[in-house]
């Protein structure tokens, strides 16, 4: 397996805090991370039930077989374990004792912030980024192979077919973990809905027509998609605003962190068919912001991005705020450079130096080709050479 990103980050804070706490989506890497970072460690799963309902019927015995710590893999399971945790660390608050792992959608990172606050760390793990994919042996070398084939560890590592193990993956961990959450009863519904998500990937949200469409309630609609948030298989990107201006349209898009995903809900089946697709350009724009948040992520650090749109029609696609600079990026998947790709992000950073934000404003354009060069200001990035999204500083959460 190869080497995270986040590995040097998650072994910073466990020097720095007695607890760090590992989130992300299933099958992302999180048990082989924290095996790697950690190899002394015991490891424990909670998957499996006995072990589950040793952890919630004795905890304290159950804690006792470690006294020097280990690792807790899906501790979401026995969540009544973390009140026995923190009475461990404050008696000895040795950094690194306990590393926990577990999913978000069942309020892993809410409990822990309650009853650990101030005793862990919290960081994310997303499915590999296009650096940590080329680790891999076998990497796809072109954009819609790599899009296709999206990024979670095992289709690479083990060279299964995306559309087997992807099919799989929706059959055996989102679907069940929805039902756990949510109590579906209607699984064809939910599957609609889903794929309607995924049919609106990189574009405005509306949860009212992705309700109605799929047969539901909005408010059934929004508790779905907060579990499909939570499960890290998409977010919302909220819209910029400097103010309240009433001239900015205040409504976010919806991404997919995945984009093999999206292919296999919609129904795409080969890299060529992608490349021909309808709904290539979005799911092309929902890869590049995936990969600007696992360039954060990875790092410990959180992505301050939206998108910008005015009522009046000017859009671009990603907006990256730091303290002392905005980077606006157009997102392209056409593999020849048109120079009308570059008007948005130069008309928007006139109107942001005209407003007097207080910040340089940088413009970028990424699209599907392989030049990358410096155009009417305009830094023109390939789709593999993205690290110029990432943060700009090295500092941790």
């Amino acid at each position: 397996m190869i080497r995270r990103d986040l590995q040097s980050t998650l072994l910073r804070w466990a020097g720095v805090y007695p607890v760090v706490t590992l989130t992300g989506p299933r099958q992302s890497g999180k048990t082989t991370l924290c095996k790697a970072a950690f190899p002394d460690k015991p490891y424990i799963s909670l998957e499996p039930l006995e072990t589950r309902a040793f952890a919630r019927e004795d905890p304290r015995g159950f804690l006792g077989q470690f006294p020097q710590g280990a690792i807790l893999d899906e501790v979401h399971h026995a969540a009544g374990l973390l009140s026995y945790i923190q009475d461990r660390v404050d008696a000895d608050p040795e950094p690194g004792r306990f590393v926990l792992t577990g999913s978000q959608h069942f309020g892993l990172t809410d409990a822990v912030s309650q009853t650990l606050a101030g005793r862990t760390a919290i960081l994310h793990l997303l499915p590999p980024s296009l650096g940590e994919l080329r680790r891999f042996s076998k990497a796809p070398g072109d954009l819609f192979s790599t899009l296709f084939a999206g990024a979670y560890p095992r289709i690479h590592d083990q060279g299964i077919p995306p559309e087997r193990w992807l099919a799989d993956y929706v059959a055996t961990y989102v679907q069940r973990d929805v039902r756990q959450v949510l109590n579906v009863g209607d699984l064809l519904s939910f599957n609609t809905f889903l794929r309607l998500c995924a049919g609106s990937t990189g574009q405005e949200l509306n949860l009212s027509r992705l309700g109605a469409d799929a047969g539901i309630s909005q408010p059934t609609a929004k508790a779905w998609l907060s579990v499909l948030e939570s499960s890290f298989l998409c977010f919302r990107l909220g819209p910029w605003h400097r103010n309240q201006r009433k001239r900015l349209v205040k409504t976010p898009k919806l991404h997919f962190y995945d984009a093999g995903l999206v292919c296999h809900l919609l129904g795409i089946r080969t890299p060529q068919q992608l490349e021909t697709h309808p709904l290539r350009g979005a799911i092309f724009e929902s890869w590049v912001a995936s990969e600007v948040m696992k360039l954060h992520l990875h790092q410990g650090l959180e992505a301050a991005a939206c998108h910008y749109r005015e009522v009046a029609g000017l859009e671009v696609d990603l907006v990256l705020q730091e303290p002392d600079r905005t980077r606006l990026v157009e997102i392209k998947s056409g593999q020849t450079l048109d120079g009308s790709w570059l008007k948005p992000v130069l008309a928007a950073k006139e109107v942001l130096e005209a407003r007097s934000i207080g910040q340089a404003i940088d413009p970028f354009l990424v699209y599907g080709g392989d030049q990358q060069q410096v155009r009417s200001g305009v830094q023109v990035l390939p789709w593999d050479c993205l690290e110029a999204l990432g943060p700009t500083t090295t500092v941790g959460r």
